[in-house]
């Protein structure tokens, strides 16, 4: 097939700064040689000349496109521009997190190429790009979207969990989310999620929508599985410290949880590893035994010598790739429901795989367990492994991927 990638919030390779472009890198790896792909991008910093011609391995031809000349709105906390954000929503019933980033050369050309019958998909990669995608699409071409998170679903989890970091606004966007998220996912013929609990969210707004679920992977390359347990009474918990989800579970982590480790394990460590921390996470580096280490050359290592990982999310919807690394290189994981959203690990009849908490004693009790029992340590590891090699590596996700757009 001839497919039409849009990737044009994140530039794919390297896949090295966050979750999507992992997710769309790994992905385009494995249905590249399966078709003909056109991937159209923006000319962000990463799509140099090299990146590009090493993407090149797996797809056709990338197409680059200059950055729209727009601010980010939601770094504007002007109280007049946010009202006036506001009634720009309700009018035009798209997010200005989407509008900013809209840039009409690139809705020309796509809807050039869909008209002259140039392809046979269309595919977003992120929900962000539908905004290239009209609704007479479907009747011409397969229009897929690989969502990656609802939209609609990661502000009310936001707003469940109390880690909005601005709950009055949210608030208010929330009815005009869903209303935005049921009439773009109408343009698609086929809708991509990466878990059960994120197809409700969607089941619960579209519910005639052809939803597939196609998790994320890890890969088992670069995740290498650690040769021996270094043992002690080191955590670490791993993610971009920029992002919400992320900000508000360092700082649960470091305040609330650590400091109950601590008292029972002095001699215990914390590691927040993950890039661009904001002030909120670097003044957890004060904190005793806490370390804030910002970018690191290699997340594997710093799990491999970690005794736990500890994944406390309170928000956050999706499957989470930091759970997925930890559970690949070996470490223990301690995880909250939402931290182990989409995966079986402590199912009945089943081996276990990583344990379960979702306050603070829970945390307490989970991690004391692993750092007075080895042969547990050694199972979780091993259970975990095993999980990730079977249900989680690209190459049988690339297969489920392919199948949603060859049906």
């Amino acid at each position: 097939m001839r497919l039409l990638v849009l990737s044009l919030n994140t530039f794919p390779y390297p896949p090295s700064h966050g979750a999507a472009e992992v997710r769309t890198f790994n992905l385009l790896r494995q249905i590249g040689p399966l078709h003909d792909i056109t991937l159209v991008a923006h000319q962000t910093p990463n799509a140099t000349e090299a990146n590009i011609q090493t993407l090149k391995k797996w797809v056709k031809e990338v197409k680059t496109f200059p950055l729209p000349n727009k601010n980010d709105p939601n770094k504007d906390r002007n109280p007049l521009k946010q009202a006036l954000r506001l009634a720009q929503f309700v009018i035009t019933g798209t997010p200005p997190s989407v509008t900013f980033r809209f840039s009409p050369e690139v809705y020309t050309w796509v809807t050039q190429q869909v008209e002259t019958g140039s392809y046979d998909a269309v595919i977003c990669e992120h929900g962000v790009n539908e905004m290239y995608v009209h609704p007479k699409f479907r009747d011409q071409v397969k229009t897929v979207a690989d969502i990656h998170s609802s939209v609609y679903g990661w502000v009310l989890d936001h707003l469940e969990a109390g880690a909005s970091e601005n709950p009055r606004r949210d608030r208010l966007y929330l009815p005009l989310l869903a209303r935005y998220e049921k009439r773009y996912c109408a343009k698609f013929t086929h809708l991509v999620v990466t878990t059960p609990h994120d197809r409700q969210h969607l089941e619960n707004l579209i519910p005639d929508a052809n939803i597939n679920i196609v998790s994320t992977g890890v890969d088992l390359e670069t995740s290498l599985y650690r040769s021996q347990d270094p043992g002690g009474q080191s955590l670490i918990f791993i993610g971009a410290m920029d992002s919400s989800h992320n900000i508000d579970a360092a700082c649960y982590l470091a305040r609330e949880i650590f400091p109950l480790v601590k008292q029972r394990y002095p001699e215990a460590t914390l590691s927040l590893v993950g890039t661009r921390p904001v002030a909120a996470v670097q003044a957890l580096d004060s904190l005793p035994g806490v370390t804030v280490t910002g970018r690191v050359p290699s997340i594997t290592e710093c799990l491999q010598q970690s005794t736990v990982s500890v994944v406390p999310l309170r928000a956050g919807i999706g499957i989470k790739t930091k759970t997925l690394e930890s559970m690949a290189v070996g470490v223990p994981v301690v995880g909250s429901d939402r931290g182990l959203e989409g995966m079986e690990v402590d199912v009945e009849g089943m081996p276990l795989r990583a344990l379960r908490a979702n306050t603070p004693q829970e945390y307490v009790t989970a991690i004391s367990r692993l750092f007075e029992d080895s042969n547990l340590r050694q199972m979780l590891s091993r259970n975990a492994r095993q999980m990730i090699e079977a249900e989680f590596n690209w190459e049988s996700l690339g297969q489920k991927y392919a199948q949603v757009l060859s049906s």
